[in-house]
């Protein structure tokens, strides 16, 4: 199963490059983008995992309301995307419950930092998607982790996709980097071996990256707005065509993993 996933938080990125926007346009633009999701995934008959802040939930209920409605999971990414507490845990997974009316599994560290497992297990989550099994220049290096899922203090951890041997990462930079040919490539052969691909994106990757007050570098810039819809329906399509199958991580972890939790 290929599980996609989007982190949808206030849209305060530009603050790493020195740059500050309006609570107000940080929203804006992450609704703008996940609308533009919404729709894609509508078009191409895909059902998602959301990973959402508390703070733009409480902000924008109506869109919240059209994610589930749709039919996609709906998960935390915490209560605010620019600061974290244990607390936060908890707090965000019940905001988004009494918001959703709907059960919330999953949880991802914004930036995909560490995260307290035995807090994660006490707020009652069943799995967690913070891991990048590799290395990210400035941000992190997971080579010691498990490339596919593994449980952890009783919690599931499912990393996001790397390609077997070399690890690439098949993440979000990668989608707006290389041509979309070798991504299929990648893509297929990493299915082939673990069986799944878990990838994550943002909504603001699906607007128009290119403006200048948002000081953001190339590559993340590139190919973004429609360029970037363009680009994950071609993924999409592709992968409907070879006869892969998309859905939830929920759909996923309750249908295979905790079925096969023995392996561990």
């Amino acid at each position: 199963m290929i599980l996609l996933s989007f982190d949808v938080e206030e849209f305060d990125l530009p603050t790493e490059y020195g740059r500050e926007l309006p609570f107000s346009e940080q929203l804006s633009i992450s609704t703008e983008g996940t609308l533009a999701i919404l729709d894609m995934l509508r078009e191409t008959g895909v059902k998602a995992s959301f990973f959402v802040t508390a703070h733009y939930a409480v902000n924008q209920p109506d869109v919240i309301s059209q994610i589930v409605n749709d039919g996609h999971e709906l998960a935390s990414h915490g209560y605010y995307h620019s600061s974290f507490s244990d607390e936060h845990l908890l707090q965000s997974k019940l905001v988004l419950e009494k918001l959703s009316g709907t059960t919330v599994k999953g949880f991802r560290m914004a930036r995909m930092m560490p995260v307290n497992l035995a807090e994660l297990n006490r707020s009652g989550y069943v799995y967690n998607s913070s891991i990048n099994p590799t290395w990210v220049p400035g941000r992190y290096n997971h080579f010691d982790k498990p490339r596919t899922w593994f449980f952890e203090q009783d919690i599931l951890q499912l990393p996001s996709s790397v390609s077997p041997l070399i690890r690439f990462p098949l993440f979000w930079l990668s989608f707006h980097n290389l041509p979309v040919a070798i991504l299929n490539w990648l893509s297929l052969i990493t299915y082939r071996k673990d069986k799944y691909l878990n990838i994550y994106f943002h909504p603001w990757e699906f607007t128009n990256l290119k403006h200048a007050e948002l000081g953001l570098p190339a590559y993340i810039s590139r190919n973004s707005g429609d360029e970037f819809i363009a680009r994950i329906k071609s993924f999409i399509r592709f992968s409907q065509k070879k006869g892969l199958e998309f859905g939830t991580i929920s759909q996923f972890t309750d249908s295979y993993i905790l079925k096969n939790k023995s392996r561990v």
